[in-house]
């Protein structure tokens, strides 16, 4: 990698920790104290001096013709550099994570509200918002399409019979870019992005007992705390410097360098600071706009969003339509499961081919099902694209899967545990795929040990009221008439890791060498740090395999190898897998250049303490003497035992590596009258596998609860006619501080034989359980069906 041109203020630095901690230790995070302080810099803290700011039009109607574009009076605004049409990306004019299917500029058309049409690079932001404001566009505007079923001219309960296709939004075929898998037979044309069949056992199976439902699930935001932000710098060499806030730094490359037409060695990315990610961060947001514009007007770029551009310059999570049919004996033995499943994809395709994978092979819920029938649709609409958000398929479809083994349960009389528990999976069980599970599956276990845990006191009555126990709190909306409580409970299981055949791995950079007399490791990777604790992962597992005290985590960036993305649950198992891989190689070269400098065979070496120790012999010699002056350093690229592509026709195959499953029991009181909800207390048991920081995988419980609980009560991201209606915190609601509830947690660690130290993925699998176990207490509450989340006050009354 070319030394960059200059380092601005804000670019992310060493980080070393000596509060010690190795696998299965609650380790303290390297960045800990300086987030706590607020001295740790994010993508918006980025500075130099003589740099410019970059600013994005974005089309106002979710789906027009542009007749014309007039730069005349933007670029007469004193303080302007540069504004920027299609007209000026160099290279490809699309791109795309799986499909190139989404224009760096607008060409022509504009598919969704918030579309970049033109850029505008000033000495100040607000003079390149002014100068931005004065562009001209004519558009000609056209009727959007925004319903996935109707895009694919599948019958909706509003026009009941099949109609044809509605207008295509892409009008000709997209680019399969070189990380799509090919396999999963994609439709990148007319409106359908992909659609995943699921066929086993009978297809015309009977039942005793037969319950359907229908159901829905809003689009849902990420909620990131830190919007997009970046630095470009132009370099010598005449390529890019980018400092950026991202998930999936190799993958931003190969698409920047696609757009600017550059080869990867004169793009390079740094990580910036991530302020929160989410799946939000997968796509490109201003990466080739800023990279554009420090090109083009040979300064420094800076590009930040506020919170409203935000909510247009990120992908979001799929709404989901869904029909689901299941049939059981009369003793609650499942005999079938029947499902259709639409994922409104948006204008773009983004992550939509993986959201449909998951959501078709993983739909049914951790149960053993002999006979399924699943058709599983993705589909271009105008409405804004979707692509990766923590959970993804799996979170809508769990709100399906689960309502009805609720319902199940009630038509069968039988209480919801002892159906689910009946009908769970364990090791050796088959998958909707056919796949074995060959890893414990402890699914009725988890729900076992939550019936287990005690429940919260009943709610106060009379003159023990405390208001702020009640729906509503302090503002006095009632003082307990009209409220209800209910229990309810849910079990989910995710995938971990990237599936179908894809070539997912990891690459890591280890380096030991002695620094002011004491051996230090140096860990290197370009594995995103989004907030997660990866970096102390990094550290706990080299302290581990290399017995040393001090680990310095290297910047991230492209200067190593890819490390794949920050998401589906992967990078403690993937780059953990990795680092782990390379440390075991340094440990070797160590331990034969141990054994030449004694001099003589000594059994059982190995490092610990900053020591090459044997266990007969004791301290065999100090690590610092058998390095000398000369580091040994290792770079291996990790990979997972691979998976396979699912048969077009059955969607049959070893699709996915790993599974996590976790379990959550919610209890509610509900205002009945005025249709407030209160969340009382959320319970959760998780299989881990292996927890290499216990502290941090009971944070990243409580952070997909409080996530699964805004999806149930709170989030969406409401659109009319293609429209964002609420681009805001204030009207996009998230729970807070004070809409959590306290949480028991129960961590289970079942070993899996497959993976590094036996973990799992620990991240997604509590998102998926606790929306649905909120949905069944808030049902349980009212006696409501609510086959709609998030569910809203009118909801509850009836008004």
């Amino acid at each position: 990698m070319s030394a960059p041109t200059r380092t601005p203020s804000g670019a992310p630095a060493h980080l070393t920790g000596a509060g010690g901690g190795r696998v299965g230790d609650d380790a303290q995070r390297p960045d800990g104290v300086l987030k706590v302080r607020g001295e740790f810099a994010y993508g918006s803290d980025l500075w130099m001096e003589d740099m410019l700011w970059g600013v994005t039009l974005r089309s106002p109607h979710p789906y027009a013709r542009i007749r014309s574009v007039d730069l005349g009076a933007a670029l007469a605004v004193p303080g302007v550099h540069a504004v920027l049409t299609s007209d000026d990306v160099p290279g490809e004019k699309v791109y795309g994570l799986e499909l190139a299917d989404q224009p760096v500029l607008a060409v022509d058309v504009v598919r969704y509200q918030g579309e970049p049409v033109a850029l505008v690079a000033a000495d100040h932001p607000e003079t390149a918002r002014l100068a931005a404001s004065r562009i001209q566009v004519d558009y000609e505007v056209w009727e959007p399409v925004t319903d996935a079923r109707v895009a694919l001219g599948h019958p909706t309960p509003d026009r009941p019979d099949t109609s044809p296709p509605r207008d295509q939004v892409h009008d000709a075929p997209a680019e399969v870019t070189e990380l799509s898998r090919e396999s999963a037979h994609l439709h990148p044309q007319g409106n359908l992005v992909r659609h995943l069949k699921v066929r086993k056992g009978d297809p015309e199976p009977a039942a005793d007992v037969v319950v359907v439902g229908e159901y829905e699930v809003g689009m849902q935001d990420q909620a990131f705390l830190g919007p997009e932000s970046g630095l470009a710098v132009p370099a010598e060499d005449g390529g890019v410097e980018l400092y950026v806030a991202t998930q999936w730094l190799h993958v931003d490359q190969r698409q920047i360098c696609s757009a600017l037409g550059l080869p990867p060695e004169r793009v390079r990315l740094t990580l910036a600071g991530v302020g929160g990610a989410f799946g939000g961060r997968e796509d490109l947001s201003m990466h080739v706009h800023a990279c554009l514009l420090a090109l083009h007007t040979g300064r420094p770029v800076k590009m930040s969003y506020n919170r409203e551009e935000s909510f247009f310059g990120h992908v979001h999570r799929h709404p989901a339509t869904m029909r689901y049919e299941h049939g059981a004996t009369r003793d609650g033995d499942l005999v079938y499961v029947r499902a259709a499943i639409y994922f409104d994809g948006g204008a773009y395709a983004s992550s939509t081919p993986a959201v449909v994978g998951n959501g078709g092979t993983m739909g049914v819920g951790p149960y053993v099902v002999p006979n399924v029938h699943v058709d599983c649709y993705g589909a271009y609409t105008n409405n804004p694209p979707c692509g990766a958000m923590r959970g993804f398929g799996s979170v809508q479809t769990a709100f399906a899967y689960e309502s009805q083994m609720d319902a199940l349960a009630a038509e069968l009389g039988m209480d919801p545990v002892e159906l689910r528990c009946r009908n769970a999976m364990e090791e050796g069980s088959p998958t909707p795929t056919g796949q074995v599970i060959d890893s414990p599956a402890p699914v009725a276990e988890l729900l076992r040990r939550l019936q287990a845990m005690p429940l919260p006191p009943e709610a106060a009555t009379g003159d023990d009221v405390d208001l702020r126990d009640m729906p509503g709190g302090v503002s006095n909306t009632t003082h307990g008439e009209g409220v209800r409580r209910g229990v309810g409970y849910a079990v989910a299981y995710k995938n971990v890791a990237f599936s179908e055949g894809y070539d997912d791995h990891s690459t890591a950079r280890v380096r030991l060498e002695v620094v002011g007399g004491e051996a230090v490791a140096t860990v290197h990777t370009a594995a995103a740090e989004v907030g997660q604790g990866l970096v102390t992962v990094e550290q706990q597992i080299a302290r581990t395999e290399l017995g040393v005290e001090q680990v310095t985590v290297h910047p991230k960036d492209t200067s190593v190898g890819s490390a794949g993305s920050t998401s589906a649950s992967r990078q403690t198992y993937v780059t953990g897998g990795a680092v782990k891989a390379a440390c075991e190689a340094v440990r070797a070269r160590v331990l034969e250049r141990a054994r030449t400098v004694v001099g003589r065979p000594v059994a059982d070496l190995r490092l610990d303490g900053g020591e090459v120790v044997s266990d007969a012999e004791g301290i065999a010699v100090p690590l610092a003497d058998v390095l000398g002056d000369e580091a040994v350093e290792e770079t291996l690229e990790w990979r997972h035992r691979p998976t396979e592509a699912v048969d077009p026709e059955t969607g049959q195959g070893f699709a996915h590596v790993q599974y996590a499953f976790s379990a959550h029991r919610a209890v509610v009181d509900v205002d009945t009258e005025l249709g407030l909800v209160k969340v009382v207390e959320m319970a959760c048991t998780q299989d881990v596998g292996k927890a290499i920081n216990p502290q941090a995988v009971v944070g990243q419980i409580q952070g997909g609860t409080a996530q699964g609980l805004g999806l149930a009560v709170m989030e969406e991201i409401l659109i009319r006619d293609g429209r964002v209606q609420n681009p805001s915190f204030t009207d996009y609601l998230i729970p807070t501080v004070l809409d959590m509830p306290p949480m028991r947690i129960e961590v289970l660690e079942c070993a899996d034989p497959h993976a590094p130290y036996g973990l799992r993925g620990v991240g997604e699998a509590p998102n998926i359980s606790s929306g649905p176990a909120v949905l069944a207490a808030i049902r349980a509450a009212t006696g409501l069906p609510l086959t709609r989340v998030p569910v809203r006050p009118e909801h509850l009354t009836g008004t």
